[in-house]
């Protein structure tokens, strides 16, 4: 039975509550109830809200690359142009090292979450490989020096012993390169005279004939490397190219190298340089990741990399040399498991991710409810026994009321009723008390009002002179 206020306030048998002169109805514990529900719920969605932005906002990636103006240098930056302008979850910022030695130890001391490290180095044992950047290859060329520095004719890496060999490059590890390439054929690394050139001085070093031989290690397509090969053509003809024949036994002891072949003609000219294919070893530039970056930050760094790819070949060639790593158990560097996890398409989405958190969020909550529902009652018992009692003095004041002998004190049971209603109005508006017990209470109230009206009705009836008869009786049993 839905409870009206308005009629609780309106009934007085002695006019001790105007209704005109109250304040407006308190409101009801329903609706109380129903705006901190709607609360809850929006704070619930608001958190909702809130953790899928921290979970999906954009992520800075630090990536250490070198050497400067290095043809990684260039990747990096354009990578990093092509993230920003397709606004994904991942941003680049580059940090320039003076090579991949130093990359890598950016990245092994945490001061990075990136690096570009070249395979055959010692890679940091908190990397995990997510992509392969580009293969690089051995180029062993010789040349017939003019004059007094004309000597025999090189055709095989076992004829090293005795002579000068140029590396391009300043890194140590090309040097490291050539000398297991000369103890694979036997050849002492202390008789070979190993001489160092920058990129940028190969065309001049060969002219002035500072070595026999010269090796370069790079892209297959490298720049570098045919520059160098064209400028040895110009000043002293066809150069000779020395395969490595010994590739497989090279990639067998030393699984960062892999046996591969330099195609005919890869370096143009005519006849074509090299006439025939050359067999070569090759090694990997890699980009690796710190082992404790976010699996789901590296898998979508991987899936913004492979999505942007292709639209950079036609500005940058290099960039379609960007292959996915290798995700055997057994791989030189293992890989980084959000790479994996994008390589086996088996990425996660938002749910997959974060539907066991969602649910027990939403499970503590409801628990955190239910607990606090029943604190706020536990904090009202009292309140509520209260008006329990003032409830069962109500009934008592229905059979107290047939029984009075005068109005004056019906007049005071109903001032008392009027002070017990408004405790109770008070309990319902503080939620001790539910809209069954405000039920309730109006049906003792009802009869309370009935017996005084009754009673009144009875005692106006009899004459004066009775009326004091009887209220002089009772006075004198009392004494």
């Amino acid at each position: 039975m839905k409870l009206s206020l308005k009629r609780l306030f309106g009934r007085s048998m002695t006019g001790g509550l105007d209704l005109a002169e109250t304040p407006p109805s308190p409101r009801s514990a329903a609706r109380k109830t129903a705006l901190v529900s709607l609360a809850f719920v929006l704070a619930i969605i608001g958190a909702l809200a809130g953790g899928y932005y921290f979970a999906m906002r954009p992520v800075t990636l630090r990536i250490a690359v070198g050497p400067a103006n290095s043809d990684d240098v260039k990747v990096v930056q354009t990578l990093t142009q092509a993230f920003t302008q397709s606004k994904g979850q991942v941003r680049l910022r580059p940090i320039q090292t003076d090579g991949a030695t130093a990359s890598a130890n950016a990245l092994a001391e945490g001061r990075v979450d990136l690096a570009i490290v070249r395979g055959d180095l010692d890679v940091p044992k908190n990397a995990q490989a997510v992509a392969t950047l580009r293969k690089n290859v051995v180029v062993l060329w010789s040349v017939q020096g003019k004059g007094k520095k004309k000597g025999a004719k090189i055709t095989k890496i076992a004829q090293l012993a005795g002579h000068r060999v140029g590396v391009v490059g300043r890194t140590q590890a090309n040097v490291n390169l050539l000398k297991v390439i000369l103890q694979q054929y036997g050849v002492d690394p202390a008789k070979v005279e190993i001489v160092q050139f920058p990129a940028n001085e190969v065309a001049e070093a060969i002219k002035a004939q500072k070595a026999d031989i010269y090796l370069a290690a790079g892209p297959v397509n490298s720049k570098i490397t045919a520059d160098a090969i064209a400028a040895s053509t110009k000043d002293f003809g066809a150069p000779t190219f020395l395969a490595i024949d010994s590739a497989d036994a090279i990639a067998q002891n030393h699984p960062v190298y892999e046996a591969s072949e330099i195609p005919a003609g890869t370096y143009g000219g005519s006849p074509a340089r090299p006439e025939d294919e050359v067999k070569t070893i090759s090694f990997s530039h890699h980009i690796v990741a710190r082992k404790g970056v976010s699996e789901t930050t590296i898998a979508a760094f991987t899936r913004q990399l492979f999505a942007v790819r292709q639209q950079l070949v036609t500005e940058f060639p290099l960039a379609a040399k960007i292959e996915t790593p290798d995700t055997d158990k057994d791989a030189v560097i293992p890989v980084h498991p959000g790479a994996a996890a994008f390589v086996d398409g088996e990425e996660k989405t938002f749910l997959d991710k974060y539907s066991d958190y969602i649910w027990w969020g939403l499970m503590a909550l409801s628990a955190m409810g239910s607990i606090g529902a029943w604190f706020a009652g536990y904090l009202k018992k009292d309140e509520r026994n209260s008006n329990n009692h003032q409830r069962e003095r109500l009934l008592d004041m229905i059979s107290a009321a047939r029984k009075c002998e005068t109005i004056d004190e019906l007049d005071q049971m109903q001032t008392e009723a009027d002070d017990i209603l408004r405790d109770t109005l008070r309990c319902y508006d503080h939620g001790a008390i539910e809209e069954g017990a405000l039920t309730a209470f109006n049906i003792a109230l009802d009869q309370f009002h009935a017996a005084v009206a009754d009673r009144k009705a009875l005692l106006m009836s009899l004459p004066q002179n009775l009326q004091r008869a009887g209220a002089q009786f009772r006075a004198a049993g009392n004494a």
